[in-house]
C-alpha cells in the first residue's frame, strides 16, 4: 500500500476513536494474521515503546486481540466488525446524552451561519431528519445522490418532497417531485416545513458557506422566490 492510500485510510479511522498512530498499527495488523510487537514495530517503522502503547490502546478499544503465549502476538479485529461495534456503542451513547443533557431552546429565529462543506451536509442531514410535512430542496444534482434514502424514506411515510435540480437525476427518486431547472450553479436551497431555510453555496470545499434561518419574514419571502420559479418553470415547459 503506497503512501498516499495508507494516508487516506489512517484519516478514516481517527473518526471512529484511534488516534492516527493507532491507525496505522491496526492497518498493519490487518495486512497480517498475527504479530508481535517487535514485528509491528519492524513493519511500520514505529518504535517499540509507542508500539506497545497502541497495541493496547487497540486492544482497549476492541479493534484487536491479544494472544497470549510464550510470545505475545495480536491480531486485527475485521474492519467491518470494530466499525459496526463503535457506531453500536455511539448509538448507545446518543440516547443516553439525549435522554440525560440539559436541552437548550429553539434558537433558529436568527441567522445562523454555518461554515464547511462537511458541516453543511451534516445540517442538511439534520434538517431531513425533522420534516414533518414537506422539504423543499434545490442542489447541484451531483450531492443528490447521498440524500436518496432519506428523500425516499419522506415519500414513503406521506411526506411531500419537491426537487429542483439542474437535471433529471440518472435514477428515479421515488415519490418525488422533480423540476429541472437546467441551471449548473452551485447553489443550495432547502426549505422544511415552511419554517427553515438553508442556503448558500456547495463547492465541495471548507470554505463553503451557507446560511441557516427559521425568521418567518426571511422563510417566507425565500419561500415566495421559490413557488415563483417553480411556476416560470410550469409556463416555460407549456410554452
Amino acid at each position: 500500500m503506497d503512501n498516499a492510500a495508507l494516508g487516506a485510510l489512517t484519516e478514516k479511522l481517527v473518526p471512529f476513536g484511534l488516534t492516527r498512530q493507532e491507525a496505522v498499527i491496526y492497518l498493519c495488523l490487518l495486512g497480517n494474521s498475527e504479530l508481535s510487537g517487535y514485528e509491528v514495530s519492524k513493519l511500520t517503522g514505529i518504535s517499540r515503546s509507542n508500539v506497545y502503547g497502541a497495541l493496547a490502546g487497540l486492544v482497549e478499544k476492541g479493534a484487536a486481540y491479544l494472544l497470549e503465549g510464550e510470545t505475545n502476538k495480536y491480531t486485527a479485529v475485521l474492519a467491518a466488525d470494530f466499525c459496526e461495534n463503535r457506531i453500536r456503542h455511539l448509538v448507545r451513547l446518543k440516547q443516553e446524552l439525549v435522554s440525560q443533557v440539559p436541552q437548550i431552546g429553539d434558537n433558529s429565529e436568527g441567522y445562523i451561519t454555518i461554515s464547511s462543506h462537511r458541516h453543511i451536509m451534516d445540517k442538511i442531514y439534520n434538517m431531513l431528519e425533522h420534516v414533518e410535512y414537506r422539504v423543499y430542496l434545490s442542489i447541484p444534482v451531483e450531492y443528490l445522490e447521498r440524500f436518496r434514502p432519506e428523500l425516499e424514506k419522506l415519500t414513503a411515510k406521506g411526506k411531500k418532497v419537491v426537487l429542483l435540480i439542474s437535471e433529471f437525476p440518472a435514477e428515479e427518486i421515488q415519490g418525488c417531485i422533480i423540476y429541472t431547472t437546467g441551471k449548473k450553479d452551485r447553489q443550495l436551497r432547502l426549505i422544511v416545513d415552511s419554517s427553515y431555510v438553508l442556503t448558500g453555496e456547495l463547492t465541495g470545499d471548507v470554505t463553503d458557506s451557507c446560511l441557516y434561518c427559521g425568521q418567518k419574514n426571511f422563510v417566507n419571502v425565500f419561500k415566495e422566490s421559490l413557488r415563483n420559479e417553480i411556476k416560470l418553470i410550469e409556463l416555460t415547459k407549456g410554452a
